[in-house]
């Protein structure tokens, strides 16, 4: 059986009430009655003290007629039981008159223990439980007897019910009061929790355009909780469309020459193409064979760099020493553009530890995309500096730029922009996700500078080591 986290917290909630008032009856109950209780005996005990000190001759024996006529107001006044015992437990005074009690059988003043003070019948001479205090009377170091004075534990009782009555009344107005969390619970953490998990069904049928979460704002966890959702389903949905456009790419990238090379070689068989026109077909036949080639080599590569299986053969080398050759690659496809390509490095010093063939992959493939998407009689920008331990490689061109739209897309597999596709009739749409792959397998980044109309600039970096 599911439980919500809101039925657990109203639950919570129960449970707490209910183990405070328990915790109440049993410890606060009987820790006000012992204060009350307490409190009862001091005062008894000054009086008794009061008494001693004005009432009560040195010689107990020597009570007379004026010592109990006082004795008598003092106990009317505070409405107690006085009694005046020698050591032996005969009552030598009773402000009880109603009570003709002479002696005080079973007395035994260690029954106090370290106290002053007992509760109860006091040793079965009451019927009615009382609080009894003991006040010494000394003379002479030596003890002559005892002011007993008793109090009737109806009184305490009830002020200790009262006292009682108090708390359980202010812990429930607070237990009251404290509902308030919990409409500030349900409003501010069930019911945004709930849309949450709403929205998490949804996303979970596939339906990232439920859009249950738009409200939320990144105020606190739970909006930011939302937000960070909502944003996943549009990526979600975004990468379900790139899936699509990835599979649309691929078909077309894979059919395109499959039935170019068909139809050329169909032309062969049944002689619509003769025979001394067949080696130009043939030619482009082989064109577009190598490209299937390059694409299935390509998507391979990748498949190897997503399941970490293909390992960096490190080397240190120098980077102006290994820049050259690649440069050199391009002058034929340079000249007939008539593009200049300028290189800028802050020393021919400059050493890293990476994987050769790999950065020349990723240095080849921007300068392919560079000078393809370059207008003739422009320049290319080759630049390598340094800053504290690493060394910022970019390639910068002077061509038609990438739309603001497109720029997180470009790594995407097959992702080609529409700009691109009027120029780049043979590429793959691969090339970048394998730059940005192999820069990353170095430990290192590759970022992209656009303006649309005004050119592009991609910049990674490597660790920089001394030799």
């Amino acid at each position: 059986m599911r439980h919500s986290i809101y039925a657990k917290f109203i639950l919570s909630y129960i449970l707490f009430g209910l183990m405070c008032i328990l915790f109440m009856n049993m410890w606060s109950t009987k820790r006000v009655k012992e204060q009350i209780t307490y409190d009862a005996a001091a005062t008894l005990y000054n009086t008794g003290t009061l008494i001693l000190n004005n009432y009560i001759p040195a010689d107990l024996t020597a009570l007379d007629e004026e010592n109990t006529s006082a004795l008598d107001e003092a106990a009317m006044l505070n409405n107690n039981i006085v009694w005046i015992i020698d050591t032996k437990g005969t009552i030598l005074y009773n402000s009880d008159k109603k009570n003709s009690l002479s002696q005080v059988s079973n007395f035994d003043i260690t029954s106090f223990g370290n106290s002053y003070y007992i509760t109860g019948d006091f040793f079965g001479h009451f019927s009615e439980k009382k609080v009894s205090v003991v006040v010494p009377v000394v003379s002479d170091f030596e003890t002559q007897g005892y002011i007993l004075l008793h109090k009737d534990m109806v009184a305490i009782n009830q002020s200790s019910k009262h006292q009682v009555h108090v708390i359980y009344m202010t812990f429930i107005a607070i237990f009251g009061f404290s509902l308030i969390i919990l409409l500030i619970f349900n409003f501010v953490v069930f019911m945004p929790l709930n849309k949450i998990s709403a929205a998490a069904r949804e996303y979970a049928k596939g339906n990232f355009k439920y859009d249950g979460l738009k409200k939320f704002t990144d105020e606190d966890e739970i909006g930011r909780l939302g937000v960070s959702l909502n944003y996943m389903a549009s990526r979600l949905d975004d990468m379900e469309e790139d899936e699509k456009k990835f599979i649309s790419n691929i078909s077309h990238d894979f059919r395109s020459p499959l039935t170019s090379m068909k139809g050329y070689i169909e032309a062969m068989k049944d002689g619509t193409i003769p025979y001394e026109a067949q080696g130009k077909y043939l030619d482009i036949v082989l064109f577009e064979t190598e490209r299937l080639t390059k694409l299935t080599q390509n998507l391979l590569s990748l498949n190897s760099w997503d399941n970490k299986t293909m390992r960096l053969n490190l080397s240190t080398f120098n980077l102006y020493d290994f820049i050259k050759p690649i440069l050199a690659t391009f002058e034929g496809k340079c000249e007939k553009k008539n593009i200049n390509i300028d290189l800028t490095l802050g020393s021919k010093d400059y050493y890293v530890n990476a994987d050769q063939s790999k950065i020349q992959q990723v240095v080849y493939n921007l300068l392919d995309n560079a000078v393809k998407f370059s207008h003739n009689d422009s320049t290319i920008y080759v630049k390598i500096i340094d800053k504290n331990d690493k060394i910022f490689i970019s390639v910068k061109d002077e061509g038609i730029g990438i739309p603001k739209e497109s720029l997180n897309k470009i790594w995407d597999r097959f992702y080609k922009t529409d700009l691109s596709r009027g120029k780049d009739k043979t590429g793959t749409g691969l090339g970048l996700s394998i730059v940005k792959e192999m820069v990353q397998a170095h430990g290192e980044n590759i970022n992209v500078i656009s303006t649309e109309g005004v050119g592009t600039k991609f910049v990674f970096t490597l660790k920089r080591v001394k030799k």
